[in-house]
């Protein structure tokens, strides 16, 4: 596969900005190669519904210029909407367990949090920041104007904060476990305690 659709790839599966710097020690490629592939990657999109955004260092997917007003209408139509639960039970994460990274998101609700995210972001209730000592990843925290919306001055004054977060580390450390476990499961099926030695558990654990 070429090196520009690896990134197309990449950049899709990610949803959110990514550097240059990032691309190379994940492709293994060299700057240069990073930077033709970027190149040609930003030419096959011409006339196509994305195209490449870039800022700083980083770079992201977005829609094209010419789909903006198509675009503009289906967010007026979904920032009407309710949250509904997975808007609701996502945001409730970053409320009560932020500054939150999106793959814990993903891993305390078991299902990708990419869209429901984006729309949370878009009306303003929550915020990206970058992740301190590690440029890779974001954090996602609750803005001010939800903060004032709510009626709070700060995260820790919300209703049962303190019981509510340790509930979501809870929560958190139950699912890591279950899964923990489940291997430990597997792992028995296929060595049971009849099996010659316990090296080939550690094989299976690399």
């Amino acid at each position: 596969m070429e090196l520009s659709a690896q990134i197309e790839a990449l950049l899709f599966w990610k949803a959110e900005p990514i550097s240059a710097k990032r691309l190379v020690q994940i492709l293994k490629k060299e700057p240069k190669e990073i930077e033709s592939a970027l190149l040609k990657l930003e030419e096959q999109l011409v006339g196509r519904g994305l195209c490449l955004v870039y800022k700083d260092d980083e770079v992201t997917l977005a829609t094209a210029r010419g789909c903006a007003e198509m675009i503009e209408t289906l967010t007026k139509e979904e920032l009407t909407k309710d949250l509904g639960k997975a808007g609701l039970e996502t945001l409730s994460i970053v409320i009560y367990r932020g500054p939150v990274s999106r793959s814990e998101i993903d891993y305390i609700r078991g299902v990708n949090s990419n869209f429901i995210l984006r729309n949370l972001l878009v009306r303003g209730l929550v915020e990206r920041v970058s992740k301190p000592g590690d440029e890779r990843s974001y954090l996602y925290k609750p803005t001010f104007d939800l903060l004032a919306y709510i009626g709070v001055k700060r995260v820790e004054d919300l209703p049962e904060y303190t019981r509510m977060r340790e509930e979501i580390e809870t929560l958190q450390k139950q699912t890591e476990n279950d899964s923990k476990i489940s291997k430990a499961d597997l792992e028995e099926t296929i060595y049971p305690e009849n099996s010659p030695s316990d090296e080939n558990r550690d094989t299976l654990s690399k």
